[in-house]
């Protein structure tokens, strides 16, 4: 299968979503490149970046799931070559 590299950004709307995106996040660790997280103390909103690398189904599946969660948006955006496993 064909792999391709990506960013999901994900949305908090409410701070009290962070334990399940970090459950899905845990879950799907092994396409997990980097996160990096910023609260927003003085907002109302944190936001999470993620580079992934995986097959488009395995980084649909990981935005899709986030999107599931209350309060909670996510969006991948992936590169359009493709990258052979190894």
């Amino acid at each position: 299968m064909e792999k391709r590299i990506g960013t999901i950004t994900v949305l908090l709307s409410d701070r009290a979503a962070a334990a399940q995106v970090n459950e899905v996040i845990s879950a799907h660790s092994g396409i997990v490149l980097a996160r990096q997280g910023l609260p927003f103390h003085d907002r109302p909103v944190a936001v999470i970046s993620l580079i992934v690398e995986g097959e488009v189904d395995e980084i649909n599946s990981l935005s899709g799931q986030l999107g599931k969660i209350q309060d909670v948006t996510a969006k991948a955006v992936l590169t359009k070559f493709k990258i052979q496993n190894s």
